[in-house]
């Protein structure tokens, strides 16, 4: 499974929607995604694909939507 493929299916798992169509829409405006979700993201992909990310220097600003948690992941693997 690639990185995409990857987020794409923790998303859906976390928000129980698919956001694969909306990879440009804000997680946290939606209410798809809160301060919960995005430590329950960072562990997920910590365990899937063993990126480290502190939560103390997560800037929800850089990971609000898919294409912006995707690009920021492949940025850090």
């Amino acid at each position: 499974m690639d990185v995409k493929e990857t987020v794409l299916s923790i998303l859906s798992d976390l928000t129980g929607n698919d956001v694969s169509g909306a990879m440009d829409d804000n997680l946290f405006d939606s209410g798809l995604l809160d301060s919960m979700g995005s430590v329950q993201l960072l562990l997920q992909l910590q365990g899937q694909l063993g990126i480290n990310v502190p939560v103390s220097e997560f800037e929800r600003s850089e990971w609000d939507t898919p294409n912006k948690i995707i690009a920021k992941v492949e940025s850090l693997a």
